[in-house]
């Protein structure tokens, strides 16, 4: 009885080592695959190291060293204006903090259009574009479209003013883009603020235009929709296009020209001779 007792046991120790044995040769299978595998992947996508920002950040924010990291991403998809290492983003040699312009996510890629250059102060003046101007435009709860307006949202201009005796709304300016609402121009903005002037990104001659219409008239902002991408053709609507009402026409009688002349008898025959007028 004892021995087969023995024999089980070592028959079970070897039914178990046996298994040990099997599962280790699978894992080492495994794992030989999944380093065949991920070495054709390294072969596929070429990776390469960019910055990226730990946690969320937001317009005005001190960008530190502690907010930034490097990761590997693929090349194809690195966006345009990346950095490529911590010490880009913080040269040597300048001093100076830099602002973050826009929000960036956490895990999001930093970009440079997105902070301020080292030293450089986030103003208005860094968020214009390559030739743009600033213009400030005064509005209030009406014009203004009941303190709903935020930086980086879009409007549409309408000029109300005298035209020929008869008051006229026309369309301006379409999608003019806000860059700051009275002091403020920080996108995050959510609450309503009943706004005295805004100021708009505009071309050189869109600034001209906008500052004749301000000074000749009523100036209205219409806001545009995020995702609206429409061409406005152009509108104007007087009082009789609003109602519909035809407008009289008056029709110009042409007056005869006035002919002067004396008779006089030439022979036997009475003649007309034309003269010039005297009244």
């Amino acid at each position: 009885m004892r021995a087969v007792f023995i024999l089980v046991l070592i028959l079970g120790v070897g039914l178990a080592g046996f298994a040990v044995y099997l599962a280790q040769d699978r894992f080492r299978q495994y794992q030989a695959a999944l380093a065949a595998q991920q070495e054709v992947l390294k072969k596929q996508v070429k990776l390469k190291k960019i910055v990226v920002v730990k946690k969320p950040l937001k317009y005005g924010d001190v960008l530190s060293k502690e907010d930034v990291a490097e990761v590997r991403f693929p090349v194809e998809a690195i966006p345009d204006g990346a950095f490529a290492s911590v010490e880009e983003v913080f040269p040597k040699g300048k001093d100076g903090r830099r602002f973050v312009l826009r929000p960036i996510e956490a895990k999001e890629a930093l970009l440079a259009s997105k902070i301020t250059k080292p030293g450089e102060d986030a103003g208005v003046a860094t968020r214009l574009g390559k030739g743009m101007r600033a213009l400030a435009i005064r509005v209030d709860v009406s014009s203004g479209v009941s303190g709903f307006l935020r930086p980086g949202d879009r409007v549409d201009v309408y000029w109300t003013g005298g035209v020929q005796g008869r008051e006229v709304t026309k369309l301006i300016e379409a999608g003019v883009k806000l860059i700051a609402v009275d002091q403020t121009s920080d996108t995050n903005r959510t609450g309503p603020t009943i706004a005295r002037t805004v100021t708009v990104e505009a071309k050189p001659q869109q600034v001209a235009a906008l500052a004749q219409a301000q000074a000749t008239g009523r100036l209205t902002l219409s806001l545009v929709g995020v995702q609206d991408d429409t061409t406005v053709s152009s509108i104007e609507v007087d009082q009789y296009k609003l109602l519909g009402i035809e407008p009289e026409r008056t029709v110009e009688v042409k007056k005869k020209k006035r002919v002067c002349t004396i008779r006089t008898r030439k022979g036997g025959d009475l003649v007309e001779i034309p003269i010039p007028c005297t009244n």
